[in-house]
């Protein structure tokens, strides 16, 4: 009996430390192997490149005010027009009666103040003559414009919806579009805004034209910034004296920002959250990894500018290792 007891104790014993082993084995804090680098601020050519598509500086559609057959469209696709050039005339039919009205109407004009001047006619037959004159030139000059419609300024004629004889039903006869001058939107990231004036020069590129570069300006930069996009507009103003560009085409803008210094690291060291956009890096903090989320800026081949308050010069940043940690893990730096 006493030498089984003694075997129990002991077993007992064993279990014990097998326990005490299994815990401290179980509380050993996990440990990442990483290398990192120091990050150090950098003098960079602040540049962004965006594409966009050109559109006609100006565009009119040739829509006349007033209903009717189509008498003559002088121009066709293609055709580059002046300003004032004739477009399309109309149904004469009204303009020439209320030319016939107006010449009548002058005539009564000129008689009833003669007889005003004599004391033959009253202010108010006078009054009543002089408003229908008036009135009458109005809708003179109304149908004068509406009917023997010009260009209201140079450019190419884009389209055209209607024949000789056609009844005008509300869609535009033709499209004017200038062509000289171009403009196009572009979309800037809202980091840019305070960089971003008016008047500052750019250039484009088309894949169409290779090695040539075309010059631009900034003529408008929108106040309001895009909530779903995080962006704003700005429009650009492009000389095309040469015709070389043409509304529709696609072109890439480079705009030069100005130097700044800024922070940079390898492009692999920055994490994406899976299932979203955002971006992060890990520092070493006292040993620990840290996660901290970043905003991507301007790519330099293998490297990229990376932004946030919590990265700045002196701070040591994981460049190996980064794809294994979690927030607070405690890493081991190596050569």
């Amino acid at each position: 009996m006493k030498k089984n007891f003694m075997y129990l104790l002991a077993a007992l014993a064993l279990i014990g430390c097998g326990s005490k082993e299994s815990t401290a084995t179980q509380e050993e804090e996990r440990v990442e192997q990483v290398r990192t680098t120091v990050l150090q601020p950098r003098e960079i050519e602040r540049e962004i490149t965006v594409s966009t598509n050109l559109q006609g500086y100006l565009t009119q559609n040739v829509a006349p005010s007033i209903t009717g057959k189509i008498e003559h469209i002088y121009r066709e696709v293609g055709d580059r027009v002046s300003k004032g050039t004739d477009l399309v005339r109309m149904d004469q039919t009204q303009y020439k009666t209320t030319k016939i009205s107006m010449a009548n109407l002058e005539v009564e004009k000129n008689r009833i103040t003669q007889l005003l001047r004599s004391g033959s006619a009253t202010q108010q037959q006078y009054d009543q003559v002089i408003t229908q004159y008036n009135s009458t030139k109005e809708q003179l000059d109304f149908l004068q414009t509406n009917t023997y419609v010009k260009a209201p300024f140079a450019g190419v004629i884009a389209a055209k919806n209607y024949e000789d004889g056609e009844l005008y039903s509300g869609q535009p006869i033709l499209v004017l579009t200038q062509i000289d001058k171009l403009k196009a939107l572009v979309a800037i990231p809202e980091s840019y805004f305070p960089m971003f004036k008016a008047g500052m020069k750019l250039t484009l590129t088309s894949e169409i034209y290779p090695g040539q570069t075309f010059p631009a300006t900034v003529e408008i930069v929108y106040p309001t910034i895009d909530a779903s996009s995080h962006t704003f507009q700005a429009k650009i103003v492009i000389p095309n004296g040469k015709y070389l560009l043409r509304p529709g085409m696609y072109v890439t803008t480079t705009i030069g920002l100005g130097k700044a210094k800024v922070i940079v690291a390898p492009y692999q060291t920055v994490e994406k959250l899976v299932g979203a956009n955002d971006r992060y890096v890990f520092i070493n903090e006292n040993g620990r990894a840290k996660r901290v989320a970043v905003e991507l800026g301007q790519r330099f081949d293998q490297e990229i500018e990376i932004i946030s308050p919590e990265i700045v010069p002196g701070v040591e940043l994981v460049t190996t290792g980064q794809h294994k940690l979690v927030d607070g893990v405690k890493i081991n730096v190596v050569e």
